[in-house]
């Protein structure tokens, strides 16, 4: 996935429409009638306005992108040898899509290749937004360093940052590393162990292929902020994929958080995701967000796993 921030170094970059969290768990956190009551004028929506989507129709969207991704590149100028990944999709009040996309390039993923597509109620491709505007080429795919380099240059920078049991998760992969200057073959190395205070590690470090330097790292495991309805501010563990933050706590086993759109569905909903890190606004959730309520969800799962791990030496209640 294409790491545009890191935890101790960040790179603002310009996506201008952030991926929609939709909202989540069913009833019963408001409480009185004027909390369970829209007024006239939250009712009605504005144009730019976006949309709640169950998770039938943003499927739909997302399988009617995918469809026509060949279509859509050639439309807003991409090279022969790259594709688009559809990543997720909103929606406007006006019927207007944005859909994001990751990139491949010779079928390698390009790190920073972000970009929004903008298109209208009747199809057409509007605009585009892209993480970086540099156009993506590469002279060479063939790496003058080793992968055994890579990682070698990966651990060492783990241990630098403090980390403890540093080992690699797994090989270095290729990748086109777009998100700072000239487009580079590189490869991709994370490694694991545990981090200077004591939380699970995920470093991603980009080592350049030809040269053997380090060309950035970034932290994957991520502490953002909640705005809980019942428990006022907490910390939450989350994760960052590409320029998204996941709700996904990769130090208590994974735990994810998930979209249900206020429905009794068996599918398992769309995992919550956000453009800052900051979850909620303390108040009940509406009918165009229920981020608050996630808050809450991801919090008290939070709390349970570290009550077993705690008192019983757990991981989990099932301890697995």
């Amino acid at each position: 996935m294409t790491p545009l921030y890191a935890r101790h170094k960040r790179t603002t970059l310009a996506i201008a429409t952030a991926v929609a969290a939709g909202a989540l768990l069913t009833t019963g956190l408001t409480t009185g009638a004027s909390a369970q009551t829209e007024s006239a004028a939250a009712k009605a929506k504005l144009p730019g306005a976006t949309v709640q989507l169950s998770a039938a129709a943003r499927t739909s969207l997302i399988q009617q992108a995918d469809a026509a991704a060949s279509e859509t590149a050639q439309q807003i100028g991409l090279g022969a040898k790259e594709k688009l990944v559809v990543r997720d999709v909103l929606k406007d009040a006006d019927g207007t899509v944005h859909t994001r996309y990751e990139r491949t390039y010779n079928g390698l993923p390009v790190l920073g290749g972000d970009l929004v597509v903008h298109e209208s109620k009747a199809g057409k491709t509007e605009g585009v937004t892209k993480a970086v505007k540099t156009a993506i080429k590469v002279a060479s795919l063939k790496p003058q360093v080793t992968t055994a380099k890579a990682e070698k240059q990966a651990l060492t920078a783990a241990k630098a940052a403090g980390s403890e049991k540093t080992t690699a998760d797994r090989a270095p992969r290729k990748v086109i590393w777009a998100a700072t200057g000239k487009p580079t073959l590189a490869y991709e190395t994370v490694i694991g162990g545990l981090q200077d205070d004591g939380t699970p590690n995920e470093l991603h470090v980009i080592t350049d292929a030809a040269t053997g330097k380090k060309l950035y790292e970034y932290q994957g495991i991520e502490t953002g902020t909640g705005k809980t309805l019942y428990s006022g501010t907490v910390s939450l563990n989350t994760t960052l994929s590409g320029s998204t933050y996941q709700l996904t706590d990769g130090t208590r086993g994974g735990h994810k958080t998930y979209n249900k759109s206020h429905t009794t569905s068996s599918s398992a909903g769309t995992l919550f995701t956000d453009a800052d890190d900051t979850w909620g606004t303390g108040t009940a959730s509406s009918s165009t967000t229920d981020q608050t309520a996630a808050a809450d969800a991801a919090y008290g799962a939070q709390e349970t796993w570290d009550f077993y791990k705690n008192t019983f030496g757990r991981s989990g209640i099932k301890n697995n």
